[in-house]
């Protein structure tokens, strides 16, 4: 069982299914990517003055906000949504719908 300390203390784990430790780690990857946990480690590899952090959160709660207004007005319907390429439906590539496993021939 592989565990990681989040920013709230809590644990992330990952099961380890059939020995298929490549697979758990993957999995732990994403999740550590989706909590945050390499930027924040990206982050405090150096010193970050005050007035540099305050400059980068207000830049990122910029962000944050068009992303959010401009969601908003593609759910209103005032602008269109973005157009997609013809084979990226479903996020991953491959075809393996579920989450089936690959068979490795």
């Amino acid at each position: 069982m592989e565990k990681a300390l989040t920013k709230l203390g809590n644990f992330l784990q990952v099961q380890v299914r059939d020995n298929n430790v490549d697979q758990a780690l993957r999995v732990l990857k994403k999740r550590l990517q989706r909590e945050g946990v390499f930027r924040e480690m990206k982050l405090r590899k150096y010193f970050e003055k005050p007035s540099e952090a305050r400059v980068r959160k207000k830049a990122e709660a910029i962000r944050r906000n068009r992303k959010a207004a401009r969601k908003q007005a593609i759910r209103e319907g005032l602008i269109a949504a973005p157009k997609r390429p013809a084979g990226s439906f479903g996020g991953r590539s491959g075809g393996a719908a579920g989450g089936a496993p690959r068979s490795q021939d």
